[in-house]
């Protein structure tokens, strides 16, 4: 089955820099109409003059995921300007570089409340309004790779992608009576700004997750959008990025004290 995104609305979050910014921009060359939403306006302005100026439909909408009702305020704007959306993208998220005993209560939770509870949040909302409606739909959430796996300083992070992955799970089975498909996001280590932010949510500027990284495990924003939008148009469960990492959470759930070993130096 393939689905003809012409005239079809995208709802983004994290829309204004990264995978948000780039799903939002081949979303629209595919000639998708796209609502982008983040806490930042000029990012956003700058995402949507760059669709705009292509000939693209899009509009941004100015508020934090995290806010009471947001979700709803959201999703009111995407439908005032193009109708109901078809497919809505949880990609907001922060990370945080932390060993788990030394991680506080409050940091847990504001990092699940960002990650985990504003795409429940949202994806339900919108599952809701698209039952409603019967018009079927898409639901996203952008988890990761290490939703299947994790790494040392990186557990809370890994813990909230897992939930969302679980999220996505049960409401694909739970939405497929209503021709509403759930894929879940599961990138590797991405060329945006996400470790910026999250070395200041750790209170570091020594954040070396991208040099750290080989080469061969990196990619750009603008491949995951890519793959976001085959998924778009050819549903499916989940999108990996790299086919050798979606191989070895394979062979971690059978072999995980190898696998162990071979991340221990990863523990700086």
């Amino acid at each position: 089955m393939t689905i003809d995104l012409k005239g079809k609305s995208l709802v983004v979050t994290g829309g204004g820099t990264g995978i948000g910014a780039e799903t939002a921009i081949v979303a629209a060359e595919a000639g998708m109409r796209v609502c982008l939403c983040g806490r930042r306006m000029p990012p956003l302005e700058e995402t949507v003059e760059r669709i705009r100026s292509s000939g693209g439909e899009a509009i941004a909408v100015k508020l934090d995921v995290t806010d009471p009702d947001s979700e709803s305020h959201l999703l009111d704007a995407a439908e005032e300007a193009f109708g109901t959306p078809w497919a809505v993208f949880a990609n907001a998220g922060r990370g945080l570089n932390r060993p788990v005993h030394e991680t506080t209560d409050a940091e847990m939770q504001a990092i699940f409340e960002v990650n985990f509870f504003a795409t429940h949040r949202l994806l339900a909302e919108a599952a809701r309004r698209m039952i409603s409606h019967e018009q079927g739909g898409h639901l996203l959430a952008c988890a990761s790779c290490l939703s299947r796996f994790s790494i040392p300083r990186h557990g809370p992070y890994a813990a909230t992608k897992a939930s969302q992955d679980m999220l996505c799970q049960a409401m694909r089975l739970e939405l497929k009576p209503h021709g509403i498909h759930v894929s879940s996001v599961h990138p590797i280590t991405t060329r945006t700004e996400f470790f910026d932010v999250a070395a200041a949510h750790s209170g570091t500027s020594d954040y070396r997750a991208i040099e750290e990284t080989p080469k061969l495990f990196v990619q750009s924003g603008r491949r995951v959008g890519k793959a976001v939008v085959r998924c778009l148009r050819k549903p499916r469960p989940e999108v990996w990025t790299s086919g050798m990492v979606r191989m070895a959470t394979a062979a971690r759930c059978l072999f995980p004290k190898l696998f162990d070993g071979k991340i221990k130096n990863l523990n700086r």
